[in-house]
């Protein structure tokens, strides 16, 4: 795996990565939340390729903010958002993706 993540930390609405090959990214909260991979945001797809998400949320102010974040193995991050939401894995490919596209 070529995308490892030695560090990270929140910045004001940033996180800042710092990956294995010493490159770094600052990836704003807002893209990452708006495009959080768990079941209830992006949805699950069943046998038939049907897609089910659960019901939009509303948004606020702290839906952007990260209270914490579990590493989940070497190889993605949970963050805990400060509206309680805590169900997205973002493996570091994921991370990687959302940096090449939204990173400041």
């Amino acid at each position: 795996m070529s995308d490892i993540i030695i560090h990270y930390e929140i910045l004001n609405d940033l996180l800042l990565i710092q990956w294995k090959n010493k490159t770094e990214n600052a990836l704003p909260l807002k893209p990452m939340r708006d495009n959080c991979p768990c079941a209830h945001c992006s949805g699950e797809t069943d046998v038939f390729g049907n897609v089910y998400k659960g019901p939009p949320q509303k948004m606020e102010k702290s839906s952007y903010q990260i209270t914490g974040i579990q590493p989940i193995g070497h190889y993605a991050i949970r963050p805990f958002w400060k509206d309680g939401h805590k169900d997205g894995i973002y493996s570091f490919e994921f991370l990687k993706k959302l940096c090449e596209t939204f990173d400041k």
